[in-house]
């Protein structure tokens, strides 16, 4: 009983304390538009559970799925599919909106949740499904299919709970932003661990979509922007894939902005700012690379839209924003499909010969552009010990530089490359991203560019990897692929794909995400008693190597004073050394 009364008392104690541990968010600045129109009236035997809770609540996995399955059954427009399942074991579905007509038709894939947390493009697509079926808005499907994933992040939706989100303005349960696994799906698209990602890679190949939605929520400052987004070619910058760029930049864009505004919403380029504590000092517009949608769907030549309205709006108006931005995706694709289309069978057929592997931060400015930020102040915080940057609701409109990437590391492509049998799991990523490999069905011995990682490091761990650094150094090798390896020509139209994956200096490849580990270990060694003889007989008799040993004991001092790694040295310089120590494994066919 004591124990009990205990347990109640501390709870009751808890409970309490909780409003003064939420985060005080920034003022609320009123909010009306057309879009407000789109929320039918309480007692609506259609009306979704978050508009039957004022917005303020979003439904958990169960009541989503089974409001969904309702409506399915109520409109023959519907249907719903399972296509894979969570790592917790629950199963990933979609739901497609198609009518009759031309078939196949274009198919617009619209996701929610890859941030569980994120969550209004879910409550958005629930209501938009309603309208489409029910309601009159069935001519959005004459010319497209819709297929909508609900909740991506399954079984980070279910992790569900108030103080998940603390920059974000509801709903009340949020839900947490990485997987059962922890890993990130939105760091996770070319390197696919989770099934979660395999399953969508999967869907997204047997789709093909014109248009690809993934639908997010963002923090960062304050402003007066409520739906930013993002593609790879915004203004005419950084697009693999330029025509499908072109498309989305100088067709979309505009068609997109105009029907936000005229629901009442205001739309601009996704805020990344330098500085969150200094806006003024400028935002970014990076080169996404392939771990994210964007930066996967445009070098798979997919038409990838980021959506990321602002955390600190209203949920209600959140969502709205959502469901407006959808819509237009949907008429535009109807409209527009032919255009994406040929956009997309251009970039397919263009055979780049390079691959930036790398980029760093351009200091000079893209442009900039008139920004709609909110004044902001500052105060001194006894917690921090410094002045910090304070929100206030007063409008102000100033020039934001908007900088951009450089190319750091470019390389060139080679014709192939030889993907070893003893890098099954690697082979199956290829096949999973329709990667065109050529098998090897008996061995074959031949010159290779490979690559050795020198002075390597192995970083911090990061979305399920432990990361390698290292020094790259190709040379020249008589190497034997043995039966079960596959040969990746670069003329395909996902070369560069498959460049990101395998190409040694790729930050985003099998070598940093340190997906070959046992090119890191060494098994043999040579004792002392036997190196420290012959390396004095080596001294003695190679004046050459006596030169370069006295030249390194100059200018490293820690070597110098090391006795083992002086042996090291010239262990290395022996031909009992493991010649495949730190060689990446996967070869290069330059000639």
């Amino acid at each position: 009983m004591v124990r009990l009364f205990c347990i109640a008392l501390l709870a009751a104690s808890t409970a309490s304390a909780q409003p003064a541990l939420e985060a005080p968010l920034p003022p609320v600045r009123p909010w009306h538009g057309k879009s407000e129109a789109l929320i039918v009236r309480s007692g609506d035997p259609w009306i979704t559970p978050a508009e039957a809770a004022a917005f303020d609540t979003t439904p958990d996995y169960a009541a989503t799925r089974g409001w969904l399955d309702r409506l399915v059954a109520a409109s023959p427009l519907l249907s719903i599919e399972t296509f894979g399942r969570s790592a917790q074991g629950r199963d990933l579905y979609y739901v497609r909106a198609h009518k009759g007509g031309p078939t196949p038709k274009p198919v617009v894939l619209v996701q929610a949740g890859i941030h569980a947390g994120e969550i209004d493009g879910k409550d958005a697509g629930l209501m938009l499904l309603r309208d489409i079926a029910l309601r009159g808005k069935n001519r959005l499907l004459d010319k497209v299919d819709l297929v909508f994933v609900p909740i991506y992040n399954v079984d980070g939706h279910e992790r569900s709970g108030p103080w998940n989100r603390p920059n974000q303005r509801g709903p009340r349960d949020m839900g947490w932003r990485t997987t059962a696994q922890n890993l990130n799906l939105n760091r996770d698209y070319l390197k696919a661990d989770a099934p979660e990602t395999r399953a969508m890679i999967a869907l997204i190949r047997r789709l093909d979509p014109v248009l690809y939605l993934d639908l997010h929520v963002t923090d960062g400052i304050d402003h007066r922007y409520d739906v930013t987004y993002a593609f790879s070619g915004w203004r005419g910058y950084g697009a693999r894939s330029a025509a499908v760029g072109q498309v989305l930049d100088r067709q979309l864009r505009p068609a997109m902005d105009a029907a936000l505004v005229r629901a009442g919403h205001t739309p601009g380029y996704y805020v990344s700012t330098i500085d969150n504590r200094a806006p003024e000092k400028g935002m970014t517009q990076d080169v996404d690379t392939p771990r994210f949608s964007t930066g996967y769907g445009d070098t798979a030549h997919i038409p990838t839209l980021l959506v990321e309205t602002h955390s600190l709006k209203p949920y209600r108006q959140r969502v709205l924003g959502t469901y407006v931005f959808v819509e237009e995706a949907l008429r535009f694709a109807g409209d527009r499909g032919s255009d994406l289309r040929a956009a997309i069978d251009r970039d397919r057929a263009a055979r780049p010969t390079t691959l930036t592997a790398t980029w760093k931060p351009n200091p000079v400015p893209l442009y900039s552009v008139d920004f709609l930020g909110l004044a902001h102040d500052s105060y001194r915080s006894p917690a921090s010990g410094r002045d910090e940057l304070r929100w206030l609701s007063r409008a102000v409109t100033f020039r934001m530089p908007v900088f951009g990437s450089l190319p750091d590391k470019v390389v060139q492509l080679p014709k192939a490359w030889w993907v070893p049998a003893t890098l099954p799991h690697v082979i199956d990523l290829l096949r999973l991203h329709g990667v065109t490999m050529e098998p090897v069905n008996a061995a074959v011995t031949r010159t290779l560019d490979m690559a050795r990682a020198t002075d390597p490091k192995l970083g911090s761990a990061s979305e399920g990897h432990v990361p390698l650094d290292a020094t790259i150094v190709h040379e020249n090798r008589r190497e034997t692929m043995p039966a079960g390896s596959v040969r990746v020509p670069a003329d395909q139209p996902l070369g560069l794909l498959a460049a990101y994956l395998l190409e040694p200096e790729s930050e985003e490849g099998v070598l940093a995400w340190n997906l070959a580990p046992a090119m890191l270990q060494r098994t043999e060694y040579i004792e002392g008693y036997a190196i420290a003889p012959l390396a004095d007989r080596m001294l003695a008799n190679d004046p050459a190597l006596r030169a370069a040993f006295e030249a390194k004991l100059a200018i490293d001092p820690a070597f110098a004073a090391d006795p083992t790694a002086r042996l090291q040295w010239f262990y290395a310089r022996t031909p009992y050394y493991d010649e495949r120590y730190l060689l990446y494994p996967i070869g290069r066919e330059v000639n």
